[in-house]
């Protein structure tokens, strides 16, 4: 039984999921976004957030423990250059697993893993929601003074 078993095996080894994990972590880094199954996405989504949080402080000690689990100097500098400024003031939450469909040749349940403060797409489009509505309408009574002075 599977009983208070929380991470996912993966059919893999402890010594093959590290290294399957590691090499996920330092494409998605690099990448900024990967397709794989939604498995390996949420294995790698529980591996990688803590690294990025830990790299919101960049001291040699950080960059140490992180470089123990990415083992990749390219991903190690580009974590601590270019995603630690754009995830500063979040609070957690740094990768999103979108689900994408089924594989053709074995029918695996797909999904894209990306980092959420990556993607230009849903920047553009959160930007322009700053007018917030409310159920009264204000606008009449804002509009009636103005009528009134003219």
């Amino acid at each position: 039984m599977r009983h208070n078993k929380a991470i996912n095996h993966l059919g893999r080894k402890s010594g093959h999921r590290k290294a399957l994990l590691a090499n996920m972590a330092s494409s998605l880094i690099l990448n900024h976004r990967i397709e794989t199954t939604v498995a390996k996405a949420k294995a790698l989504q529980t591996y990688v957030e803590p690294l990025i949080t830990k790299c919101k402080e960049d001291t040699t000690h950080s960059r140490r423990v992180v470089f123990s689990y990415l083992k990749r100097k390219e991903a190690i500098t580009e974590l601590f250059r270019e995603v630690a400024p754009r995830v500063a003031n979040r609070p957690g939450g740094y990768t999103r697993v979108l689900k994408t469909g089924f594989r053709q040749g074995d029918g695996a349940d797909m999904a894209i893993i990306e980092l959420v403060d990556f993607n230009e797409a849903a920047l553009a489009a959160a930007k322009p929601e700053a007018k917030k509505t409310t159920r009264r309408s204000r606008a009449k009574k804002a509009e009636a003074p103005a009528e009134a002075a003219e």
